[in-house]
């Protein structure tokens, strides 16, 4: 029989449950849910149940928190019984004190605790090797069946409806909207469908013609028979031996993730198909492979090598290539997606279901998601084998301890700058950011002799900041400041708008007035109805119905997206198009770049800061822009890609009679702080206002734009500039700061400026310049100034 309703939710787990019980909390009554056999049959009712709150995240630790929150009031099975994590390496307890900071930004009372105190909560564990432990008492364990059983009802108290034993078959769209979920009993007319189909969502998303990229991995645990009298056990982690317990009844639960996993597939070619009566089943156990984590976990509860086992758990869990959940709308209008629980799902659960009632109810989620958004996979991720081989590596590392500048290797390289073999054969140290390799420094710039702790003039950080550091950061950083310093930014994304509608879009997109005279550069931010940062980047009108914007590496699928909604919901008559392979950039700074650039051009460069010009350049045609991101004279050149190579090797050799270096992402870094440019998605971002975070200089008030009438031009907090008394005391992100013994902020960012020779951090504070603060770093409270900013060159006269 035929039916309709405004929003179909496909996927009866405790995902789907918990999107359905939000949608009714927030008045929507017209949801219907559908699940393909009884509620739990996918991924849920073989869930470990464990429920630990602190992320690295603070998004995904606050998710959590409400997430336990909720399962308080529910009939759960919840238990609040703590949560214990060990070392049992020195660097596992210096990243675990790095946590105990985070933990107090969120007010989690998390705290170490000595071994002894750790046996006494746990004493079924042995305590040799163990190096220390941390303590968080609202931490527990829930009974994943009942969470998921408890949320459907209350669902349908709130009037949703739910349909099991009921087959999706398809999904209609016309005008690229979800119009209709087809199904073996019949069809559903709806406005909105979200795909909460666990290992099932890559086919779900298929029928919608959408790439949704998680990888179904075998996931094992066992459950013990009885075998101690202890209550109330609290769950233990000891990711150094790459396991986890908790209590079940007298016995235990205990998993880990073996560092020889196993993608479960039916397909050699899809690698996420899941056999059609694939329900409320598992796979078959894999002792072999559950040998390492068998072994291991002998050794921290030396009980498990006689204890019986009643049995072994081998369920398919559904993870992405980088272990974030997979949330929001794709670029199927109304088709949304909160898949991709990675084994913690159960966790997130609750804050999943807020956050997705939230973006289909508002348009818009209250918090900054953007590293759960499944915009954030860009096109290499339509690739299934791409996808396969970052979720394995994903799977395998997953208790690895990541260090500062920790980069990924599967898959790589794959997109690479027109100069990359250039940049290999000079000793290139590569990262990557969104499948590009991106130099971060040059081996070949570091000093011939280092001393350990601190070389000539480049002090290493203390601990933490200085595991993978390198001194050339430094020398890059001097060079670029006093002679030139020439980077390659082919990776930042570019998006050309065009059309009739062009300029009134992007005057109502943006806070600044960007529709101004040809050839003007704009730099600006898209605000969302909050009047939160959605997007930062640069205009440069390039013709009267042309535009070109350029943001972060990482940040291009998303602006796209946003830009690409707006020109929606206004009906605008223009094309948005991704162009960022199409040109390489290249970035000249510093006080002799006019010098370098005047011999490799007939053209005048006497165009002004924030304008752009058509140059030639050697002999490669170029487009020119006054801009910068370190606050030295320069440009960015940006020219069509197979000139790349010949445009970086003429500035290179123009440039070595005035001391021109090459330099990486790592000294970019490290000369914006100095300057005091901001970066979205740590110092900025959905949840933060342009007049909070200094921005205010771009907002033009007296025209109409999105967000405008939610600004406050006087809040509570502002983005502060701090610099700490040590200056090999570097935070990273997410140090509590304090005032007057009071924990009031986090740090956004920070690192080391070379020029300024002091560490640099920054944070949100209710208090101004000269007042004394506390950064907490790897345990320690370092003494801090919060002085104005930026610290380098506050008139602004290099740049010009």
């Amino acid at each position: 029989m035929s039916d309709s309703a405004r929003i179909v939710i496909i996927g009866g787990g405790v995902g789907g449950a918990s999107v359905a019980y939000h949608l009714t909390e927030l008045g929507e009554r017209d949801v219907v849910l559908l699940e393909r056999d009884e509620l739990t049959s996918g991924s849920t009712f073989h869930s470990a149940g464990l429920v630990g709150q602190l992320r690295a995240d603070p998004t995904l630790t606050r998710m959590n928190q409400y997430s336990v929150e909720l399962y308080r009031r529910l009939d759960a099975g919840w238990s609040e019984c703590g949560g214990i994590k060990l070392a049992s390496t020195p660097e596992r307890m210096a990243e675990i004190r790095r946590q105990i900071g985070w933990a107090r930004t969120f007010g989690l009372p998390l705290e170490e605790i000595s071994v002894a105190e750790a046996v006494e909560l746990f004493p079924l564990m042995d305590p040799s090797g163990v190096v220390g432990a941390a303590y968080l008492p609202t931490d527990g364990q829930v009974d994943p069946s009942r969470l998921c059983y408890s949320l459907a009802a209350l669902a349908r108290q709130g009037g949703a409806r739910i349909r099991t034993r009921t087959r999706v078959l398809g999904i209609d769209t016309a005008g690229n909207r979800v119009t209709r979920v087809r199904t073996d009993q019949g069809d559903i007319d709806c406005e909105i469908v979200v795909n909460c189909g666990g290992m099932f969502a890559a086919e779900i998303g298929r029928m919608a013609g959408v790439r949704i990229p998680i990888v179904p991995m075998s996931h094992q645990y066992v459950v013990t028979d009885a075998f101690h009298e202890h209550t109330g056990l609290p769950t233990l982690r000891d990711p150094d031996l790459l396991v986890y317990y908790r209590q079940e009844v007298q016995g235990l639960v205990m998993g880990g993730y073996e560092r020889d996993c196993a993608p479960w597939t039916a397909s050699e070619s899809s690698y996420d198909a899941v056999p059609a009566d694939f329900n409320g089943r598992l796979l078959t156990e894999d002792w072999a492979r559950f040998e390492e984590i068998s072994d291991n976990s002998r050794i921290r509860v030396p009980a498990m090598a006689d204890v019986g086992i009643r049995k072994l758990i081998n369920g398919p869990e559904a993870f992405t290539p980088d272990n974030e959940f997979c949330l929001g709308e794709t670029e199927v209008g109304g088709f949304f997606v909160a898949a991709g629980f990675c084994a913690h799902g159960i966790a997130g659960a609750g804050g999943v279901g807020r956050v997705m009632a939230e973006w289909i109810v508002e348009g818009e989620p209250s918090m900054d998601v953007w590293h759960m958004d499944i915009r954030r996979f860009g096109r290499q991720y339509r690739s299934p084998s791409y996808t396969l081989k970052r979720a394995i590596e994903n799977y395998e590392t997953y208790y690895d301890i990541r260090y500062p500048g920790h980069e990924r290797s599967a898959g790589r390289p794959l997109r690479v700058s027109p100069a990359y073999g250039w940049h290999a054969a000079q000793g290139a140290v590569f990262g990557e950011k969104a499948g590009w390799e991106r130099v971060n420094y040059y081996a070949s710039n570091e000093p011939d002799a280092q001393a350990e702790g601190v070389a000539e003039g480049h002090p290493r950080p203390r601990g933490w900041a200085g595991r993978l550091w390198s001194p050339a950061v430094g020398v890059e950083h001097r060079a670029t400041r006093e002679a030139a310093g020439l980077f390659d930014e082919t990776s930042f994304a570019k998006i050309e708008v065009t059309g009739p509608d062009a300029a009134s879009l992007l005057e109502w997109v943006c806070d600044n007035r960007v529709a101004r005279d040809v050839g003007a550069v704009t730099y600006t931010q898209a605000l969302n109805r909050r009047g939160g940062i959605e997007c930062d980047f640069t205009v440069t009108r390039r013709a009267d119905q042309e535009f070109l914007i350029v943001t972060g590496t990482a940040f291009g699928s998303h602006d796209l997206g946003w830009l690409r909604k707006q020109a929606a919901l206004r009906n605008a008559d223009v094309r948005i198009a991704d162009v960022t392979g199409q040109y390489a950039c290249f970035a000249l700074w510093g006080p002799r770049a006019r010098d370098i650039l005047a011999t490799l051009t007939p053209d005048p460069l006497t165009f002004p800061f924030m304008t752009s010009r058509e140059l030639t350049v050697g002999d490669v045609p170029v487009l020119a822009l006054r801009v910068t991101f370190v606050g030295e004279l320069g440009w960015e050149l940006y020219c069509s890609s197979e000139y790349g190579l010949g445009l970086w090797q003429a500035l290179w050799q123009a440039g070595g009679p005035h001391g021109l270096t090459a330099a990486g992402y790592r000294a970019i870094d490290s000369l914006r702080l100095e300057k005091g440019y901001r970066v979205w998605g740590a110092d900025i971002g959905p949840e933060i206002t342009p007049y909070e975070a200094g921005l205010g200089f771009c907002v033009k008030p007296d025209k109409d734009f999105l967000g405008r009438d939610a600004l406050d031009r006087n809040p509570p907090r502002r983005l502060r500039c701090l610099t700490l008394a040590d200056p090999r005391a570097i935070a990273l992100g997410n140090e509590p700061v304090r005032v007057d013994g009071e924990v009031v902020a986090r740090v956004t960012s920070g690192g080391y400026g070379y020029t300024v020779e002091s560490s640099i951090a920054y944070a949100y504070l209710p208090v101004g310049p000269g007042t004394k603060v506390e950064i907490e770093v790897e345990g320690a409270w370092v003494a801090g100034t919060v002085v104005r900013d930026p610290l380098y060159d506050p008139a602004g006269e290099r740049v010009r």
